[in-house]
Parts: C-alpha cells; sequence; structure tokens
C-alpha cells in the first residue's frame, strides 16, 4: 500500500519541480524577516538586537517598551557637555583691594590699618605659596611679579595686532572671550609707558578641583603703571581714549596655572575691579542725523543748518 502511494504521488512531484524550474525568477524577493528568542540568563531575559528591515523601522518608544516588558533596564541618555580642564571657571576667594589704594600713603593712620590687615590674611597665601613650591621650585613671588607684568604687556599687544594664535598662549580660556568681546569692526591703539610702582604679588590661592590632588593655582598682581588707550571705530572716528595722553591705572590682575600638569603655563585668567572704582567714561558713537529735506534748486549750503551734536552714552564693555 506504501509503494502504491508512492508510486502515485512520485509523478506529481516532478511535474511540479519542472515547472518550478522553467519558470522565471521573480523580481521582487522577500527574505524572511528577523525575530527575537528569548535567551534565559540567571535573573532575566535577555533579546538578541534585531537587524534588518524591521529593526530600523521600529520607533525607540516601541523597542524601550519590548525592553520593560522583557525585564530588561534601559540606561538613560544623558546630554553630556564637553569640559576643559586647562583652566578654572571663575576666581576662587578674589582679592578685594582696599579702598583708596595708590592714594593714601603707608605712613597715615589709614594707611597703617590696610597694611595691618594685609599682614593678617596673608596666612592662607604663605600656605597657597607653599604649595605652588612643592610643584614649581622655581617659583618666588618677586620674580614672578616681573612676569606677570610681561604676560600682560604681551597679551595686550597680541590683541591689538590681532594675534589669535599667541593671545590663546598668553591668556586662560576663560579670559579670552572677554578680551576680545565688542571688538570687532574696531581699531585698537594700545601702548604701556612706564611702571609707577614695581608690580608684586598681594594675593595667592591654590585650591582643588573635581578630584582631590587636582590644583591650579591663582595668584592676583597688583600692577600700577602708565597706558595709553584709544579706540576707533569702523568709520574711523575716535571712541574713546587717546594715544597722546596717558593715564595711570592701578589693576589687579589674576593669573592661573594648572599646577600638577608639567607643561601648564601661568596665563592671564581675570581682573579684579574695586567695587570703589571710578566709572568708564561715556563712549562717542558715530550715528546718521537726517538733515532737512531740500527743494528743487535748493543748496545745503545756503540753508546754514547746524548739525545737531550726538549725546554721550555711558557704555560698559
Amino acid at each position: 500500500m506504501a509503494m502504491s502511494m508512492r508510486r502515485a504521488l512520485l509523478p506529481l512531484c516532478r511535474i511540479k519541480c519542472n515547472n518550478l524550474k522553467n519558470a522565471e525568477s521573480p523580481l521582487d524577493v522577500r527574505f524572511p524577516l528577523p525575530f527575537a528568542v528569548l535567551i534565559r540568563t540567571k535573573k532575566r531575559f535577555f533579546i538578541p538586537p534585531a537587524t534588518g528591515v524591521k529593526a530600523k523601522m521600529a520607533s525607540l518608544d516601541d523597542q524601550a517598551a519590548k525592553a520593560r516588558a522583557a525585564g530588561l533596564v534601559v540606561r538613560q541618555e544623558y546630554m553630556e557637555r564637553s569640559i576643559n580642564i586647562a583652566c578654572t571657571a571663575g576666581v576662587f576667594d578674589p582679592y578685594i583691594p582696599p579702598e583708596g589704594d595708590a592714594r593714601l600713603s603707608s605712613l597715615s593712620r589709614e594707611g597703617l590699618k590696610q597694611r595691618t590687615q594685609q599682614i593678617k590674611q596673608g596666612a592662607a597665601t604663605q600656605l597657597a605659596i607653599r604649595k605652588i613650591k612643592e610643584h614649581d621650585p622655581e617659583f618666588t613671588t618677586k620674580s614672578f611679579a616681573v612676569k606677570a607684568q610681561e604676560i600682560f604687556v604681551e597679551a595686550h599687544d597680541s590683541l591689538t595686532q590681532f594675534n589669535k594664535q599667541k593671545l590663546h598662549s598668553l591668556v586662560t580660556e576663560r579670559c579670552y572671550p572677554e578680551m576680545v568681546r565688542g571688538n570687532r569692526y574696531k581699531t585698537l591703539r594700545w601702548r604701556f609707558v612706564e611702571s609707577l610702582e614695581p608690580p608684586r604679588v598681594v594675593h595667592a590661592r591654590c585650591p582643588d578641583m573635581v578630584t582631590k590632588g587636582n590644583l591650579y593655582g591663582q595668584v592676583t598682581v597688583r600692577m600700577h603703571s602708565r597706558q595709553t588707550l584709544a579706540i576707533y571705530d569702523r568709520f574711523g572716528r575716535l571712541m574713546m581714549g587717546s594715544e597722546e595722553e596717558p593715564r595711570d591705572v592701578l589693576e589687579y590682575l589674576v593669573l592661573e596655572r594648572h599646577i600638577i600638569n608639567p607643561y601648564g603655563m601661568w596665563r592671564l585668567h581675570a581682573k579684579i575691579v574695586p567695587a570703589w572704582a571710578p566709572a568708564k567714561e561715556p563712549i562717542i558713537k558715530t550715528v546718521m542725523i537726517p538733515g532737512p529735506e531740500l527743494k528743487p534748486g535748493e543748496e545745503f549750503e545756503d540753508l546754514h543748518y547746524e548739525v545737531p551734536k550726538p549725546k554721550a552714552v555711558q557704555w560698559h564693555k
């Protein structure tokens, strides 16, 4: 009986195979879609990642729902921002300049009070200097003050010449945008005339950031000098200052260095402006003032029109 059934079905199979060989291959070849197989682990089920058309079409929400149903823990995605460890984001324990500095004599009564307060507050400064000397044995307050003044002069010369490569090596990533902001389409003329008093270190801090032992050195230098500054707008007109008239400038510069970095360098980090400092001079901006409407045949000179002068506007950089 079995042999008879086999003989009866064998011709039918041969006919079907011949028809398949003679038929043309279809253009739309559909491959089987991938499928997920549950694999038993110690505690949870694991679904192998799917590949192919189905995985591309599946949305992220569907994948997360399937993962939760299978007992998987999906890691939350965080928006990570890049950080810069070459410098800090501010000034740690900023120095508070005494009121009337560079005006009061050290022999006067108020000058002696300020001097005694600076000596009392110098304990933290001496501790920070010791930490800096552990990583930089050649560091001295006397030589560093002169070096800080040289860095200050070179940085401002690079700013007037728009030398970005050299300016980046002299100032930190925090100080750079503050120096170049608002200087586009302007011409700067700056010159260091002389130093009225020798620069000296008045403040120092050596904090650690992120991890213990990751030290950053911040040293505040007092610099009293004479400088000239002139700013011209894009039309070549003077906005502020003068190139011929030097002025006395008292500044407190903060220099920073990544102490544990053997290739680190001291760079200009910030400038401390005391609360009692006088306000900046107003800037004269170039504006277009509409003139009178002329009739046909009239000339502007015949009207004797007086052009009003623009008012000075207080502007802070």
